[in-house]
């Protein structure tokens, strides 16, 4: 039996401002915008080359917006990462060294946490 992680639910305050960052700064592909009910809208986007996306919305998720930390992005090349994300107007972190990889950190609007790693090679 697999578990795939395919969803995390993202909290933020201002639908429209969280997909603006994810799309135009972080790069992100959206992949569905629904407005369900007068109540409920759906927001789903997927960071290039991942299998697990984010959503958020409209009675979504009722954590408080910034309360996510720790989400973590996964790339070969950490400079080239922070270069792109800098690049398309993300503030992020210098990359840092670390005995399990090479990091830099963001936040999206509300605060929400993600790290993006370049794993070290164990050889």
């Amino acid at each position: 039996m697999d578990f795939k992680l395919e969803l995390v639910a993202v909290p933020v305050s201002d639908v429209d401002r969280a997909l603006a960052f994810y799309t135009d700064k972080a790069g992100f592909v959206l992949d569905h915008d629904h407005r369900v009910s007068d109540e409920i809208r759906f927001v789903q986007l997927t960071p290039p080359g991942s299998a697990c996306s984010i959503a958020f919305g409209e009675g979504v998720v009722e954590t408080a917006p910034g309360s996510l930390q720790g989400l973590q992005l996964v790339v070969s090349d950490a400079d080239a990462a922070r270069a792109e994300l800098a690049g398309r107007g993300v503030e992020v972190s210098e990359v840092q060294e670390f005995p399990w990889g090479r990091f830099v950190f963001f936040q999206d609007p509300d605060g929400n946490g993600w790290s993006v790693q370049q794993l070290v090679s164990r050889g």
